[in-house]
């Protein structure tokens, strides 16, 4: 079956595509990655959508014209990839505009904004979307739902594998080995903390909204990074909490940079006897080695020891965040994952495609080792054309 994946992230940025050929055993299906293409959300689109994820207040009335617009957006990007109509379905994650994981009693529940049957009508294929549901439903944290994916699509090896997105959020998975005494350990995953959501909203602020991300890591080079500070942070409850564990801009946005750039100003005073306000590449380099801290803290605290850390997603487009990985995940060989043929935005549109196939095919697309759910459920809701 060829069925069309659609991702939009914790980012915003826009919406990630893949159409792709799915045949054989559910478990262990053979693949082939047809095209794919990436859609970004207009400007004033992006704005809102973030504006609306770190809290804002909006009119009903607005906020059902979003809904549309994400999904016209949604839309455009499976047109943009599938021009000539070869997919038979969609899986569609749909635009995150809050996470609440189960805590404390109270279920966790999250919102992923589109109008399915909008969608299908649009497109004229039958869509599966809101993935998380179920899981949820079952106690889980409804997140993160790509590990399953990633244990049906990429072969086993020697040892352990991790595999990292550094989306807006930095999640991992853990695939056991093909032989040896963990061959039949569940596959591990868990959201780790900020990867880009508080760097990117950091460039937005200190360029004037000139900028949208510091490609490359550019600016943030020519900073200092607070190593004591960041030592700090990584003491913290969330990322000190044991998994399974999942979080995003409910947790990581603009509040907590805000407080995070006044602990970095306060850090740079005093070690300056007051010489004057922080510097933004000061606060994009500590920004950017924080990200990479919390992986590499959470891989030192796992009970397994991976050979190889294969990272996805568009933080691993910069340079200096990469860097960083290396340093802090000694004896770990970090490389990214289209050495494997899969491109750095591919990985999670390619998850949510096959999603939408198990749906069809009524096999479970969740595990209950990463999100802690009661056990599996077959993901999503299908939406019909006309």
């Amino acid at each position: 079956m060829r069925v069309l994946g659609l991702m939009s992230g914790t980012s915003a940025d826009g919406v990630d595509a893949v159409l792709v050929q799915f045949e054989g055993p559910p478990q262990r299906p053979r693949w082939r990655l047809l095209a794919s293409a990436a859609s970004p959300y207009p400007d004033g689109l992006r704005r809102q959508v973030i504006a609306v994820g770190q809290g804002e207040r909006i009119p009903a009335a607005d906020l059902l014209e979003l809904a549309e617009a994400v999904t016209e957006a949604q839309a455009e990007a499976a047109r943009r990839c599938d021009p000539d109509g070869r997919a038979q379905l969609v899986g569609c994650h749909g635009q995150t505009l809050w996470h609440r994981p189960p805590a404390q009693g109270r279920r966790g529940a999250s919102w992923q904004l589109l109008q399915g049957p909008l969608l299908a009508h649009l497109l004229n294929i039958p869509v599966v979307y809101n993935f998380r549901a179920a899981d949820l439903a079952l106690g889980g944290q409804g997140a993160p739902l790509v590990p399953a994916a990633d244990a049906a699509l990429l072969p086993p090896i020697g040892g352990w594998r991790a595999l990292l997105n550094l989306g807006g959020i930095a999640n991992l998975t853990l695939l056991p080995p093909a032989s040896g005494p963990d061959r039949g350990a569940p596959v591990l995953g868990w959201d780790c903390g900020p990867a880009n959501t508080l760097l990117d909203l950091a460039v937005q602020r200190f360029s004037g909204g000139r900028q949208s991300f510091d490609a490359d890591g550019t600016w943030a080079r020519r900073g200092r990074v607070d190593e004591a500070l960041i030592q700090r942070w990584l003491q913290e409850p969330y990322l000190q909490q044991r998994p399974p564990k999942s979080t995003g801009r409910e947790l990581f946005g603009a509040s907590d940079l805000e407080r995070r750039l006044r602990e970095l100003e306060a850090g740079a005073t005093a070690r300056g006897g007051g010489a004057g306000p922080l510097e933004p590449a000061d606060a994009l380099a500590s920004l950017t080695a924080f990200s990479a801290a919390v992986v590499a803290e959470d891989l030192a605290q796992t009970p397994t020891t991976p050979l190889e850390l294969l990272v996805a997603g568009g933080g691993s487009r910069n340079g200096l965040l990469l860097e960083q990985l290396r340093r802090r995940c000694r004896g770990l060989w970090v490389r990214p994952l289209t050495e494997l043929g899969i491109g750095a935005s591919e990985r999670e549109a390619l998850a949510f495609a096959l999603l939408a196939w198990w749906h069809q095919l009524g096999h479970p697309g969740s595990l209950a080792s990463v999100t802690g759910a009661q056990r599996s459920a077959v993901l999503g809701v299908c939406a019909r054309p006309g």
